[in-house]
């Protein structure tokens, strides 16, 4: 992983450098999710649901891990 130096500009925009843009296929127009996560800015593009199908996939639940009266 290449880090690259980017600055901020007057109006709080950044912009992504083509390496960056190229290596995570990012598209003109693509909407990416901004976060702060332990003081670092994060880009990510939004996950579609059938990505995120078996991903607790091994997880072993008990009873105790969810409250009977929180349903509706």
């Amino acid at each position: 992983m290449q880090k690259i130096k980017v600055k901020v500009s007057p109006k709080y925009q950044v912009v992504i450098p083509k390496a960056v843009r190229e290596e995570l296929k990012i598209e003109v127009g693509q909407e990416l999710l901004a976060y702060a996560y332990d003081g670092n800015l994060h880009l990510d593009p939004p996950r579609s649901i059938k990505e995120l199908r078996g991903i607790a996939k091994g997880i072993r639940w008990e009873p105790t891990d969810r409250d009977r009266n929180d349903r509706f």
